[in-house]
């Protein structure tokens, strides 16, 4: 369920990576190609993207499907920005708090979106609710599942952890007290792209001129897509991709070895 892209290069519409692609983010909330679970992501959608200058990101974000939405197809024409991370929705919960339950969440210079659902949601991570600070899960934007993995990951953040230990330490820990989860997560901060292959497809475009695109399924056929390995955690740059293998506690099995691309 869900779909959902992050994009870093030079500047340009919104829509050139969202909408114009043949099989972009917009065609992807009523035609997904490679989405294994659900078919129409008509719960919600939401756009995040930085202004040269500024390092907190806007957000439009709406409570359904994106193709009825009169203003985001003319927003995305004239919004420019050199990064993005945007998400179509397929509600784990029909109605879970509308449009503050659509992703991009955000906080301070971060952009996250969670493709996937989290078994036994609520009641499989209460455990987990104990190590938050209260003040955390009273100010959490919805109370889906996704809204509170991004507590678990910001809580991180916060102490100090790199984009890349917040995902790698919150996947495993999720994975743990919820088997069988989907935990595909996106982050980003304007300056990389860090997101994790669990559960779901994840693919990712580099460019020449220092463009490198991350998504849910590729938004049209160009031979270069590379797909992710499931467990595995990626880490981008406008100019390299670093995949590196993620430990499933759920398993016994070997990860693969880390590989690295550069453009």
């Amino acid at each position: 369920m869900c779909r959902h892209i992050a994009c870093l290069g030079p500047v340009e519409p919104l829509g050139r990576v969202l909408v114009e692609p043949p099989h972009g983010l917009y065609r992807q909330s009523w035609a997904p190609r490679r989405q294994r679970y659900g078919t129409v992501n008509a719960d919600g959608f939401g756009v995040g993207w930085y202004a040269e200058g500024d390092p907190v990101p806007a957000r439009y974000r709406r409570a359904g499907p994106v193709w009825a939405d009169l203003s985001f197809a003319d927003l995305a024409r004239v919004v420019r920005s050199g990064a993005l991370l945007a998400a179509v929705r397929d509600a784990t919960l029909a109605g879970a708090d509308a449009e503050a339950a659509a992703a991009p969440f955000a906080t301070g210079p971060w952009l996250f979106s969670h493709n996937g659902a989290v078994t036994g949601w609520p009641t499989s991570l209460e455990p987990l609710a104990h190590g938050l600070p209260p003040a955390d899960l009273l100010s959490m934007e919805a109370r889906n599942d996704s809204a509170f993995v991004w507590a678990l990951v910001l809580a991180r953040l916060r102490a100090g952890d790199g984009e890349s230990q917040a995902l790698a330490d919150t996947v495993p820990e999720v994975a743990a007290a919820a088997p069988g989860s989907r935990l595909n997560l996106l982050l980003t901060n304007g300056r990389t792209i860090t997101a994790t292959a669990w559960g779901d497809t994840l693919w990712y475009l580099t460019e020449p001129g220092g463009r490198t695109v991350v998504a849910s399924e590729p938004y049209d056929d160009d031979p270069r897509w590379q797909e992710v390995p499931d467990r595995t955690l990626l880490v981008a740059s406008r100019t390299e991709v670093l995949l590196t293998p993620l430990k499933d506690p759920t398993t016994d099995a070997a990860p693969v070895p880390p590989k690295e691309t550069r453009t």
